[in-house]
């Protein structure tokens, strides 16, 4: 900072920056206070094993997975829970299924090769049928490769 000292009774030219650092330091301060703390990302779902080997029955009466099977050049084929199902009748039985149920969660598993198209398709079918949450099944991935 400079000061101007005499008697001349002049203006100086100088910017005061005291009042623009104040502002500053203030927008500083709401800014912090705005932009949460935490971050939040994508919630992900992950099917358990059951507690329970005995009660294997149970826990597939409640994960429900639609699989997307490739086949080299025809359309893919569907299962829900290894039973075949025609596309058409993917939201007819889906909507049956989740139509009594609290929790609303399926998964959806795709073949290596298939396009990401159809995955996308089970999506928005399970979407339409009223499914809460969608969570994506990959291969297990071996330790060592």
């Amino acid at each position: 900072m400079s000061m101007t000292t005499g008697g001349g009774g002049s203006y100086s030219s100088d910017i005061n920056v005291t009042p623009m650092i104040d502002i500053l330091l203030v927008l500083l301060i709401i800014f912090m206070v705005i932009v949460p703390v935490t971050p939040k990302g994508l919630d992900a779902l992950v099917p358990q094993p059951p507690k329970n080997p005995q009660k294997q029955d149970i826990q597939n009466d409640r994960t429900i997975v639609v699989q997307v099977m490739y086949h080299p050049g025809a359309a893919p084929t569907y299962k829900i829970n290894e039973t075949d199902v025609q596309k058409g009748e993917l939201l007819p039985k889906l909507t049956d299924i989740y139509s009594n149920r609290a929790e609303r969660v399926m998964f959806v598993r795709g073949d290596d090769n298939l396009n990401f198209a159809y995955v996308a398709e089970v999506i928005d079918i399970a979407k339409a049928a009223n499914v809460d949450h969608i969570g994506l099944m990959t291969p297990k991935i071996l330790a060592g490769q």
